[in-house]
C-alpha cells in the first residue's frame, strides 16, 4: 500500500488562517495547497477541514460526514471576494475515464455523492465548490 505524506502545516501568516487547530495535510498535494493558501496575496482567509457535510454513503447506505479539504476566501482579479470549498483528489478519483482499478471506481461513486452534498452546502452558503487535481495544482510547474 502506498504511503502518503501526512502532517500538520506550520502557518506562516496566522492572521490569514481561520481554523481552530493547525491545518492538516494528508498528501504532498494538500501540503502544496497549504503553502499556496498561506502565502498567496489573493487568499484573504483559509481553513483546513473546517466544514462538515452530512451525506449517505452509496456503498454502505450509512449516513456519515464529508469533510472537504479547504475553505478559502479569496479575491479575484476584479477585486471581488469569493468563498470557495476545495477538495484535493487525484484525476483517477475524479473522472470516469481515469478510473481503471475497482477501488478507483468505488471511490468515484462515493466522491460523486459527497460532491453533490458539497455543491448543496456551497449553494446554501454562497460559496463555490471545486475539485482540484494534480493538473490544477502543478499547472505552472
Amino acid at each position: 500500500m502506498a504511503k502518503y505524506l501526512k502532517g500538520t502545516y506550520k502557518v506562516q501568516n496566522p492572521d490569514k488562517y481561520v481554523g481552530s487547530s493547525l491545518p492538516i495535510y494528508r498528501s504532498s498535494w494538500e501540503l502544496s495547497v497549504c503553502r499556496m493558501c498561506d502565502s498567496h496575496d489573493n487568499i484573504i482567509q483559509w481553513g483546513s477541514e473546517s466544514v462538515k457535510i452530512p451525506y449517505r454513503n452509496p456503498l454502505t447506505g450509512k449516513y456519515t460526514v464529508y469533510v472537504p479539504d479547504f475553505l478559502v476566501l479569496l479575491e479575484d482579479s476584479e477585486g471581488h471576494q469569493k468563498l470557495e470549498l476545495w477538495e484535493i483528489k487525484p484525476r483517477k478519483q475524479t473522472f470516469v475515464e481515469e478510473a481503471k482499478q475497482p477501488r478507483d471506481k468505488a471511490a468515484l461513486a462515493v466522491n460523486a455523492v459527497k460532491w453533490q452534498a458539497a455543491q448543496a452546502w456551497s449553494s446554501k452558503h454562497g460559496a463555490i465548490f471545486r475539485v482540484i487535481n494534480e493538473n490544477d495544482i502543478f499547472r505552472n510547474t
